[in-house]
């Protein structure tokens, strides 16, 4: 390699290390990055002058967004090193036997998450922190707290305890998250491991508990007031304090049984309900540990071994457009059936223009897919393009309606601009009935598709007209389900105004937007008299959000339907919690344990009146709201000379 090349290696490495570490957007594959950084790796090792400061393999992570408050790592959070044959696990087990003898070694499935810390203090968790790169990271301690599989108090604890764990999704609700995402027309996530990350650097603490994220324990960072020499060991103490740990961590002094549990490990990969990149080895005894040292980045008593993707070569047969309740044409890669992850599959979703484009993918090519974090399929690449193809692009005219089908500049997307187009109608009522929106019990997609079929319904306001006896006569509907659809229809009538927001499908409004429009607004015309600037100035939205909310109200259609469901008789209001404007335009930062009232409770006094509340002190902040065991952030709030309240001078303030 020359020195020119391995410098654009550096730069590759560097960009696709910020997209995986701080923006959670990968655009390699794990394997793809892996071979690139062991490539760097053997030219550093031939040529060690071409190394500098910049290369990655001298940093662990990337950089940090400036996010949340910063952690210094008393304890360096490293990684591990790589190694990816079977030669390679035997030549660490050489260096290893050369240095102690024979060492038993404790064998983990390596689960693919985020790595956080966890701190107790007398057995209560006082910190939680992200990995960042090693030596500083982020606290998102509001966030891991809402984690039901870290326990919030220890029994008969250590006097200090902070251990490190994996933070990820299982696949499940991995699947379920991507599912609805596909339904809202959204980027869906590539893989579990970035939808933890983005889910745990949330502001939000609702939003990373609605994630349904898990977690494993997998080590000791700090101890005191207890000794352990030995990881078997720390793993079944942890284990007793009520930490989940590894699935499995058998200790093994045969090598070949290491190898041989590495074989199983990876045979049942499937079998796990999460997803796992390879297996962890390490050197079970403190003691010897230390004897072996590290290096400036790995530890030289454990490594990593990676095992290859599971990708298939098949030919690419059709792309089928699928039209999305935002009127987004959405391409399906149709292709010859391949067997991955124990499942036949047959269609890939391409995601848009750009995407097809970037990766020149034309029918007929012959395609490498996968199965992303073994559960969704997609097409990696075209390997070989078929004779006489030529580049595809999506038809500007909608498969369903004819319409004619246009992209915004600020967009990926391509839509169909008829606000009736069927496939949308379809798409838009299923949305409105779900469990998130307006919960109407029975109203899945088989019985929308009979009631439109039947021509009995238009739109999601047509609902409130139907009657059982209508039902009743439609095929699978008996007279009891009949009845039953009708009173949920009836019911979902007062569901509130934030519920009937989301229900509508609003382009790019949430859950979480609906509900802040309608606690800002308190009601479906004050939201429709509002100004862009109004509703751009709530927390959490943007220009974007704001122009699609006034657009949306601005169509005859929508006019014509919120009149139709005002008649209906359903609730467009929403209780305004605020009740004073005292502490309008004021921060609050919470921290410590409060003598009377929880946080949440602090938290919603604050609110009440106006005011705002931040996980972070900074500047901006008014008032620090501090109890018992504050921390470093009453530290800084010193520092920048920002007023400490404590409960009794807010109880004060209110009065």
């Amino acid at each position: 390699m020359e020195k020119e090349q391995y410098e654009a290696l550096v730069r590759q490495l560097n960009h696709h290390s910020m997209l995986y570490y701080t923006m959670d957007a990968p655009e390699l594959t794990d394997y793809e990055y892996d071979m690139m950084m062991r490539q760097l790796r053997e030219a550093e090792a031939e040529h060690p002058d071409w190394v500098t400061p910049q290369s990655p393999t001298q940093r662990i992570g990337d950089l940090i967004y400036n996010t949340f408050e910063k952690v210094t790592h008393r304890v360096q959070m490293g990684s591990l090193q790589d190694v990816f044959s079977e030669d390679e696990l035997w030549a660490f087990h050489q260096r290893c036997c050369e240095a102690l003898g024979t060492p038993a070694y404790v064998v983990e499935p390596k689960i693919d998450g985020l790595s956080v810390s966890l701190e107790y203090r007398d057995g209560l968790l006082v910190r939680g922190s992200t990995r960042g790169n090693g030596f500083v990271g982020e606290d998102v301690t509001l966030n891991l707290m809402t984690l039901a599989g870290i326990p919030k108090k220890l029994a008969d604890p250590p006097a200090f305890l902070e251990v490190r764990g994996e933070v990820y999704m299982p696949r499940e609700v991995f699947r379920a998250l991507v599912e609805k995402q596909l339904e809202n027309d959204e980027e869906p996530f590539k893989n579990p491991r970035n939808a933890a990350a983005g889910g745990l650097r949330q502001k939000d603490p609702k939003v990373t508990a609605a994630r349904k994220l898990s977690i494993f324990v997998f080590n000791i960072q700090q101890i005191e007031g207890v000794t352990l020499g030995s990881h078997k060991e720390s793993l079944d103490y942890l284990k007793k304090l009520g930490f989940p740990v590894s699935p499995s961590y058998p200790l093994l002094t045969d090598f070949a049984e290491v190898i041989e549990e590495i074989r199983r490990i990876g045979e049942g990969k499937l079998d796990y309900p999460f997803d796992i990149d390879g297996a962890v080895i390490k050197v079970d005894r403190f003691d010897y540990r230390e004897q072996l040292g590290s290096t400036s980045k790995f530890p030289r008593w454990a490594v990593a071994f990676k095992y290859p993707p599971e990708e298939k070569e098949t030919t690419l047969r059709n792309i089928e457009i699928q039209v999305g309740r935002t009127g987004a044409l959405t391409p399906t890669a149709v292709f010859d059936p391949v067997t991955l992850a124990g499942t036949s599959v047959s269609r890939a979703v391409l995601h848009n223009q750009g995407f097809i484009t970037e990766k020149d993918i034309r029918i007929g090519d012959l395609i490498l897919v996968r199965k992303a974090g073994e559960i969704i399929p997609e097409v990696l690449r075209s390997l070989a393009h078929g004779e006489g193809s030529v580049p595809y692009e999506i038809p500007r005219i909608c498969p369903v309606c004819g319409s004619e089908a246009v992209q915004d500049e600020d967009e990926a997307v391509i839509r169909c601009v008829n606000p009736s187009c069927p496939a949308s109608v379809r798409r838009n009522i299923i949305h409105f009935a779900e469990r998130d929106a307006m919960d109407i019990d029975g109203l899945g997609p088989a019985v929308v598709d009979s009631l439109l079929n039947a021509g009995l319904i238009r739109n999601s306001a047509d609902l409130y007209s139907l009657k059982a006896e209508q039902l009743s006569e439609l095929e699978r509907m008996g007279e009891q389900s009949a009845q039953n659809l009708v009173r949920a229809i009836d019911k979902s009538r007062g569901a509130g105004l934030g519920r009937l927001l989301y229900g509508l499908g609003i382009r790019n409004i949430g859950e979480k937007a609906a509900k802040l429009l309608a606690k800002k607004f308190g009601s479906m015309e004050a939201l429709r008299r509002a100004s862009a600037e109004e509703i751009a100035a709530i927390d959490g939205f943007g220009d974007t959000m704001a122009q699609n909310v006034v657009g949306y109200f601005a169509q005859p259609e929508t006019e014509a339907m919120l009149a139709q469901l005002e008649q209906a008789g359903l609730d467009m209001t929403e209780e305004i919690v605020q009740v004073g404007d005292r502490f309008a335009g004021k921060t609050f930062v919470i921290t410590g344990t409060l003598p009377t009232y929880s946080r949440k409770e602090a938290q919603a006094m604050i609110e009440a009146e106006g005011g705002k509340v931040s996980s972070s002190v900074s500047k901006k902040t008014s008032y620090l709201l501090a109890g018992e065991d504050a921390g470093s952030k009453l530290t800084k709030a010193n520092e920048l000379g920002i007023p400490v309240l404590s409960e009794a001078e807010l109880l004060a303030m209110l009065s």
